[in-house]
C-alpha cells in the first residue's frame, strides 16, 4: 500500500467529536470578541515575560477555560450555552496574541538597542503584517499537516487544548457528539474544568505584586553577594508570581537547565573575571573602568551578557540545524501535500472548507505590497524580497515541526537568527552596512519572525478543530480578527512599558565635560520627558542619537536650544540605569533575545563586536551538545539574570512534585509518559500559574 492510501485510509477512520454532518452554533461575534480580548489580556503578559526572561508560555488552555465559564456564566441572564465549537473559535481567536508578543519582544527593541527610536506605526505595521502573513501562509497547508498527517503528527499543545474543550462541553455538544466520542468519555470518565483555578492565580499573582512592588511591604529581589576568597560571586532571587508560573508550565528539566546557566554566569564567570582581572590597574575593553572597582552586576553587563549572546545564538543555530532533516523533509512534504491538495477535489464537508483560495493568496500579496511601500518600515525591494523567502520557507517548518515537538520546544528564535545573519550577510555583499540598514534588517526578521510564531498557533488551533470537529473557515476568520486586534494592542503596551522603565539620567552624571551636539545631527521634532521625571522639567528639546563613546555613553540624548545636551534617556529595555535622579528605583527589562538580534546585526553590519567574547559563549554551547545537554535553555540561563531563573527552578521543582504525585494516582490506567504529559498541561496547577502569569505580569 502506498504512503498517500494510508494517509487517506487513516484519514476516512477518523471521526471528530462532532461528526462533519451535524451542525451546531459556531461562529458568533460573542466568541470572537471574548476571545479577542482574552488574546488581548494574555498578549500583554506574554510580552512582559518575553522581555524580562525571553519566554512565553500558551494561552489556548487558560482562553478555553474562562471562555467556557463566561458562557455559562451567561446562562443566568437568559442566555444560551455556548456549544464545544463556539468556544472553539473563542479560543482561537484568543491564541493569536502569545505568538504576536513573543515575535515582537524577541526583534523590535532591537530596534532601539542600536539606538533608533521605537516608532509606534512601526510596530503596529510589522506585528500586523508579520501575524497575518504567517497565518495566510499556513492555510494552505492545513489539508497536508493537519488532515492527512493526522496520528503522526501529534501537536501536543492542540491535542491537550481540544481535550480541555472535550471536558467542559455542553450538554448539547456531548449530546451531538460522535458515537466514538461517547465511547471514549464513558471509557475514560470525564472532568469538568473551571475557570475558578485561573480567576484565584490571577487574584493571588495580582495582590502579591502589588503589596510588594506598589507598597514595598517586602523586598522584591533579595540578594547575597560573596567576599574573600569568593569575591563578586552572587546569589538572587526575584520572588514574583509571574516566574514561579512559568516555571510550572515548562517543567522542571528546561527549568533546571536555565538555573543552571545562571549559576555558570552568577558562580562562575563573574568571580572568575574579578579574580583574574583585580590586580589590572587599567580597564580591559569592552569594560570602561577597572575590573577591580567592578560590581558584580556591572562585570555582568561589561562581558559575561556577551559570553551570554554568543551561548545563545551558537545554541539557537544547533537547535536549527539539529532540525534540518525535519526542516527539509517537512518542506518537501508540505509542498507536494499541498500541490496534491490543490489539483484534487475538495471535499464538500463542513470540517474541511478552508478560506477561498483567491483571499489567501490575494491577501498574501497585499500584505508584501503593504510592507514594500509603508514608509515607516524604510524597506526596499530586496527586504521584501526576502520576507517572501524567509516567510514562506519558515511558515512551513515552524507549521510542521510544532506538529512533531510542540510549540514550546520550536525553535523561533534559530530561525529568527538564520534569517538575520542571511540578511545582514547579503546586505554586507552588496555593500549595504550604514546605519540606515540596520532598521531594514531588524524588521525583515522581525516580521518573518512573527509569521513563523502564528503559523505554529494557528496549526495548534487547526488541529484543536480538526479534533473537535470544528470548520476550519470560521477558525481561520476568527484567528485573522483576533491576530489583527492583538497585533493593534501589543505596539501600545511595548512602548508603555519600555516608557514605564525609562530613566532620565543627567548628563554631568555620565560625562566628565559639557557635552554638545553637532547641529547637523539633531532632529527637527522636538521631545520632552515622559513619566513621573516630567514633573520635574517640562521643557521640549531636540533629540541627539549619539552613536559613538567618546565623552559619554552612545545613546539618545535631549539637547537644548544651545546645542549643549542635558538628558541621557536610558531606556527601560536594555537600559543601564535603574535610579531616577530624586532615587527611586525602577525594574529594567533585559530582553534578552532582542539584545542578541541587535549584536548579531551590529557585529555583521557595523564589525563592533567584542568576538572573543561571544566565541567564548559559543563555545559553552559546544560543549554543552557534546555531553549530550540542551543547549538552548541553558544559554538562556547564561544570559539572563540569575535573580530571574532561580524562581523559575523553584516553579519547575514544584511541576515535578506534582507530576510524580499525579503519576500515582493515574498508576491504574497505565498511561505512557506522552500520556501524562498530556494530563500534567491541563491540570488544575497549569491552570492556576496561567493566573498566576497574568495577575503577576
Amino acid at each position: 500500500m502506498s504512503q498517500d492510501s494510508r494517509n487517506a485510509s487513516t484519514t476516512k477512520a477518523f471521526v471528530p467529536y462532532i461528526p462533519s454532518g451535524t451542525v451546531l452554533p459556531e461562529f458568533s461575534w460573542r466568541a470572537v470578541l471574548i476571545g479577542t480580548v482574552l488574546g488581548a489580556v494574555f498578549g500583554a503578559s506574554s510580552l512582559y515575560l518575553v522581555l524580562k526572561v525571553g519566554l512565553t508560555v500558551s494561552a489556548s488552555i487558560p482562553v478555553a477555560v474562562i471562555s467556557m465559564t463566561l458562557f455559562k456564566m451567561f446562562r443566568v441572564f437568559g442566555a444560551k450555552d455556548a456549544s464545544i465549537l463556539e468556544n472553539n473559535i473563542a479560543q482561537t481567536a484568543g491564541s493569536a496574541g502569545e505568538s504576536i508578543a513573543f515575535g515582537v519582544g524577541v526583534t523590535m527593541p532591537a530596534i532601539m538597542i542600536l539606538g533608533f527610536d521605537l516608532e509606534l506605526i512601526r510596530v503596529a505595521l510589522v506585528s500586523v503584517l508579520g501575524a497575518l502573513l504567517g497565518i495566510l501562509m499556513m492555510i494552505p497547508l492545513r489539508r497536508a499537516l493537519i488532515v492527512a498527517q493526522h496520528g503522526k503528527l501529534k501537536y501536543p499543545e492542540g491535542t491537550a487544548c481540544a481535550e480541555v474543550l472535550k471536558a467542559g462541553a455542553s450538554e448539547e455538544s456531548v449530546a451531538a457528539s460522535s458515537p466514538e466520542a461517547k465511547a471514549e468519555a464513558a471509557a475514560m470518565g470525564s472532568q469538568g474544568v473551571s475557570a475558578r483555578t485561573i480567576f484565584a492565580g490571577f487574584g493571588l499573582g495580582l495582590v502579591y505584586k502589588t503589596l510588594m512592588s506598589a507598597f514595598r511591604l517586602w523586598k522584591d529581589t533579595p540578594e547575597k553577594v560573596f567576599g574573600a576568597p569568593f569575591k563578586a560571586g552572587s546569589i538572587a532571587g526575584e520572588i514574583s508570581p509571574e516566574l514561579l508560573g512559568v516555571g510550572y508550565i515548562i517543567g522542571p528539566q528546561v527549568s533546571a537547565l536555565m538555573v543552571g546557566g545562571g549559576v555558570l554566569a552568577y558562580l562562575v564567570l563573574i568571580p572568575m573575571i574579578k579574580f583574574f582581572g583585580e590586580g589590572m590597574t587599567g580597564a580591559l575593553a569592552p569594560g570602561t573602568i577597572p575590573i577591580a572597582e567592578m560590581s558584580p552586576g556591572k562585570i555582568r553587563s561589561a562581558y559575561v551578557l556577551y559570553i551570554g549572546a554568543g551561548a545563545v545564538a551558537a545554541a539557537g543555530i544547533i537547535s536549527l540545524v539539529r532540525s534540518l532533516p525535519l526542516i527539509v523533509n517537512g518542506l518537501r512534504e508540505g509542498l507536494r501535500d499541498a500541490r496534491g491538495g490543490m489539483g484534487a477535489a475538495v471535499s464538500k464537508a463542513r470540517t474541511d472548507l478552508d478560506l477561498d483560495s483567491r483571499f489567501v493568496f490575494g491577501g498574501v500579496v497585499l500584505l508584501v505590497a503593504a510592507i514594500l511601500l509603508s514608509p515607516s518600515l524604510h524597506m526596499n525591494l530586496l527586504g521584501a524580497l526576502l520576507i517572501i523567502v524567509f516567510g514562506f520557507l519558515f511558515v512551513t517548518v515552524s507549521s510542521r515541526l510544532t506538529g512533531e515537538i510542540g510549540s514550546s520546544s520550536n525553535p523561533i528564535s534559530g530561525m529568527t537568527i538564520a534569517t538575520l545573519i542571511l540578511t545582514c550577510l547579503l546586505f554586507v555583499f552588496l555593500g549595504w552596512t550604514g546605519d540606515m540598514y540596520s532598521p531594514i534588517a531588524i524588521c525583515v526578521g522581525a516580521v518573518v519572525c512573527i509569521a513563523a510564531a502564528n503559523a505554529g498557533g494557528t496549526s495548534q488551533d487547526l488541529k484543536t478543530g480538526y479534533l473537535v470537529g470544528a470548520t476550519p473557515r470560521y477558525q481561520q476568520i476568527a484567528i485573522l480578527i483576533g491576530a489583527l486586534l492583538s497585533a493593534l494592542v501589543i505596539g501600545p503596551i511595548l512602548l508603555k512599558l519600555n516608557d514605564a522603565a525609562t530613566v532620565y539620567v543627567p548628563v554631568a552624571q555620565v560625562a566628565s565635560a559639557p557635552l554638545t551636539a553637532p547641529a547637523s545631527a539633531l532632529s527637527a521634532t522636538r521631545e520632552g520627558l515622559h513619566g513621573v521625571q516630567a514633573e520635574s522639567d517640562a521643557h521640549t528639546y531636540r533629540v541627539w542619537h549619539k552613536t559613538d563613546g567618546e565623552g559619554a555613553p552612545a545613546g539618545k540624548y535631549l539637547v537644548d536650544d544651545q546645542g549643549r545636551a542635558v538628558w541621557l534617556v536610558d531606556p527601560g529595555i536594555n537600559g543601564q540605569y535603574s535610579k531616577r535622579p530624586d532615587g527611586s528605583e525602577v525594574h529594567k527589562f533585559d530582553a534578552p533575545k532582542a539584545t542578541l538580534m541587535s549584536y548579531i546585526i551590529k557585529g555583521i553590519l557595523d564589525r563592533k563586536l567584542p568576538w572573543g567574547l561571544v566565541l567564548f559563549g559559543v563555545m559553552i554551547a559546544l560543549v554543552l551538545e557534546m555531553s549530550g545537554i540542551p543547549s538552548l535553555a541553558f544559554a538562556v540561563g547564561v544570559y539572563l539574570p540569575l535573580s530571574s531563573s532561580s524562581p523559575i527552578f523553584i516553579g519547575g521543582l514544584v511541576r515535578w512534585l506534582v507530576d510524580r504525585a499525579r503519576a500515582k494516582q493515574l498508576a491504574h490506567r497505565a498511561l505512557t509518559e506522552e500520556q501524562l504529559q498530556a494530563e500534567g498541561d491541563k491540570s488544575p496547577g497549569v491552570l492556576m500559574a496561567s493566573g498566576y502569569i497574568a495577575g503577576g505580569a
